[in-house]
């Protein structure tokens, strides 16, 4: 297998390892958010809580594993990240750390004080990271202030308050809008009565939410956003070039790879369909509104993954030095053997995933966590 083949290869798959991430840790973030918003009692939180226990930690496996294999196959671009978005990763790393203590150290204390506590932290858990994951989406679509030297060492020029664009807001809007969508979806199939409804309910708002924030970030890209293209692939002249090619913005609303192939116009329509789906079967009992819930959040991933292809880190500062899926990659050999332990791992966490939530199949109920409340959380 050549070199520039595993180079796309390897975009597909660490595009596939955020979209298990999302799909997977996305519905039990989403059930953290909406913790304290149809949670009335203790009990229906205990309830919520449940139906994401036993596999949250599993989830988790997807976002570790998408941390791993960016940072092995696109060193540079987990470099330059670090070096400018430091503080918005050490925030996201905060709140993350709310979810296993609050999981664990919730029904330890049978007090109001203390359970309303880990509550607020798993809620917190469930928000914080989705929104920066939201935002840093955004801010890739409008290009990061950074540099790399002739020694491809980054240089961030910008603070953490640059950060929160107005665009950038409402792509984290919509980050959380659409995992609380699909936590909402999550808790239809896993609970019954008030709870119940309230997640139909919930579901429904989020999806029509999903639908508006989605159509207008992406009106907002077409009439006010500026994409950039490649232009060139050599140096230009004496300016310091490290990447050998030459960008230039004038990629209107990064609709490039649309136009080229408009066939590609059915994923942003595909998702739009999808949440309009999850909305309308979210009045049923319907089982699919996970499914579709799923599939919305697919295309709205795949959506900004195909607009920026093949960027994966724009600079505003120096679009030179955009970093690429061709240009920001580890060596042949690096990912060559990455590549075969891909085949053989991803595989086995797919299965052993399917095989857990086959397992642990069915709705959690009141009755259930009375009969188990030795071992429940």
């Amino acid at each position: 297998m050549d070199y520039e083949t595993l180079k796309l290869i390897w975009w597909a798959l660490i595009g596939v390892l955020l979209i298990g991430f999302a799909l997977t840790d996305g519905f039990d973030m989403g059930v953290g958010m909406l913790l304290r918003v149809i949670g009335r009692t203790d009990m229906d939180r205990r309830i919520m809580i449940n139906t994401v226990g036993p596999h949250w930690e599993g989830n988790q496996v997807w976002f570790v594993t998408a941390g791993g294999a960016i940072f092995a196959a696109w060193p540079m671009v987990y470099a330059a990240a670090f070096s400018g978005l430091y503080t918005a990763l050490i925030i996201t790393l905060c709140a993350l750390f709310f979810r296993p203590v609050g999981f664990d150290y919730r029904s330890k204390i049978d007090h109001p004080r203390w359970r309303n506590m880990w509550d607020w932290g798993l809620t917190i858990g469930g928000l914080v990271p989705p929104l920066i994951f939201g935002v840093a989406f955004g801010n890739l679509m409008l290009g990061l202030p950074f540099e790399l030297d002739d020694l491809l060492r980054p240089s961030y020029h910008g603070s953490f308050w640059q950060l929160l664009h107005p665009f950038a807001l409402v792509c984290g809007l919509l980050s959380v809008t659409m995992l609380a969508m699909h936590g909402g979806a999550w808790l239809q199939l896993k609970t019954r009565g008030l709870l119940h409804t309230r997640a139909q309910q919930v579901t429904q708002l989020t999806a029509i939410m999903v639908i508006i924030l989605f159509v207008f970030a992406g009106i907002w890209l077409l009439i006010g956003i500026d994409g950039m293209r490649i232009v060139d692939i050599k140096p230009l002249g004496d300016k310091i070039n490290p990447l050998m090619k030459s960008v230039a913005y004038g990629n209107s609303g990064w609709q490039a790879n649309y136009q080229a192939y408009p066939l590609l116009w059915a994923i942003p329509l595909l998702g739009i369909l999808m949440a309009a789906a999850t909305w309308l079967l979210s009045r049923g009992e319907s089982a699919l509104v996970f499914l579709t819930s799923a599939l919305a959040v697919t295309c709205v991933i795949l959506t900004a993954g195909v607009a920026l292809f093949p960027f994966v880190m724009p600079s505003s500062r120096n679009p030179d030095i955009s970093l690429t899926m061709w240009d920001a990659t580890s060596s042949e050999l690096t990912l060559g053997l990455m590549f075969a332990a891909a085949v053989i791992f991803v595989p086995i966490i797919l299965l052993y995933t399917l095989w857990c939530y086959r397992k642990m199949y069915g709705r959690v109920t009141r009755e259930y966590i009375e009969d188990n409340s030795h071992s429940s959380y």
